[in-house]
């Protein structure tokens, strides 16, 4: 988690939602990403979605049976339907979205029985740090500036 709030913090400097994703299997880094829609240009490019192309293109396959998400926000409804489609087996993840969580925060997309793949899901691994960088990123950014 530590590697997933640097890369939140490397997007909080570039202006974007401080947002940080790895995906891990067998004890390898297989891909990393931190938010970028709007330096992209990309309204899907967040964090997690970021990572799991950055995974796919590393491993040439887009199934990433068998690792585990790490990201410092609990993941949305796309990002959660691309971790189910990635066949991704765990998600570690920081601190709640109360306003748009598909984790278990407004929806439970990752255990849902309706949807062909489950995913393992840990909440709260260093929430308060992950919540505190989203906190001052949008306290500066409400802040005016002189």
């Amino acid at each position: 988690m530590q590697r997933a709030l640097e890369l939140a913090r490397e997007a909080a400097e570039n202006g974007e939602v401080p947002v940080g994703a790895l995906i891990v299997r067998d004890g390898h880094v297989l891909g990393e990403g931190s938010n970028s829609p709007i330096g992209g240009h990309d309204p899907s490019a967040h964090a997690e979605i970021n990572a799991i192309r950055d995974a796919a293109r590393r491993t040439g396959n887009y199934r990433l049976t068998g690792a585990t998400l790490y990201v410092t926000l609990e993941p949305c409804c796309m990002c959660a339907g691309a971790i189910v489609h990635a066949r991704l087996a765990r998600v570690v993840y920081g601190a709640d979205d109360p306003r748009a969580g598909a984790v278990r925060s407004k929806f439970e997309l990752l255990s849902s029985p309706v949807l062909n793949h489950r995913c393992e899901w840990h909440a709260g691994v260093e929430a308060d740090t992950a919540a505190k960088l989203l906190q001052d990123f949008f306290a500066e950014r409400r802040t005016p500036r002189r």
